[in-house]
């Protein structure tokens, strides 16, 4: 016998090159209740990624026809590339009890928590230091010096924006990352809040009349 709860938006932004889509495969291996949720782009796909799948891939002219009927719970612009989240979806897995991980930015997340203000639970995910994050953009793309130097400055202006998260955490130590995350996830699911079914469960132990 278990208590009925509504899920939770799990929202893990950090700059690009800090970890957040390496974290949040991790958590959804580890995490066989909890779904991601998949952005519509207007960018298009890399080698590998799969319409559907890693994104719903779409036209500017579709997305802001998604955008003006408020199919979008919310959007954002990164590099010159929109991205957004479907409403749908989310409603129906939160009103289903399932959980939903994001993996979008701190533009995204304060639209997200305005769209759904009692069912998001935000972890920002900062690196060791900046000579760090460098070298891990260094490290993933042939982009020139000017490319690297706008995306350092880019990164500075994200994490200027830690604060507005619920949790913050620092990711020295991939699976002690991970693993605090988790820990974030599994407190979040037993607030009192989020059991819808409390009630319930106390009338089948008696506890109440």
């Amino acid at each position: 016998m278990s208590i009925a709860r509504r899920g939770l938006c799990l929202v893990v932004a950090a700059p690009s090159g800090a970890g957040k889509s390496s974290v949040t495969r991790a958590l959804l291996a580890a995490e066989p209740e909890l779904m991601l949720s998949v952005s519509v782009t207007t960018r298009p796909p890399r080698s590998g990624e799969r319409d559907g799948v890693h994104y719903f891939f779409v036209d500017q002219a579709r997305f802001d026809a998604l955008a003006a009927a408020g199919e979008l719970l919310e959007s954002a612009t990164v590099f010159g590339r929109r991205y957004g989240t479907p409403r749908a979806p989310v409603e129906r897995a939160l009103a289903e009890g399932r959980d939903v991980v994001f993996d979008i930015d701190w533009q995204g997340h304060r639209q997200l928590r305005a769209a759904l203000p009692a069912d998001v639970v935000g972890v920002f995910l900062l690196p060791p230091s900046l000579g760090s994050l460098e070298v891990r953009l260094r490290g993933r793309a042939s982009d020139g010096p000017d490319e690297i130097a706008r995306r350092m400055a880019a990164a500075c202006d994200e994490m200027r924006h830690a604060g507005e998260f619920d949790h913050v955490l620092v990711n020295r130590e991939f699976d002690a990352t991970v693993a605090g995350v988790r820990e974030i996830l599994h407190a979040a699911r037993l607030a009192t809040g989020r059991l819808v079914g409390l009630e319930a469960y106390l009338v089948r132990l008696g506890a109440v009349p």
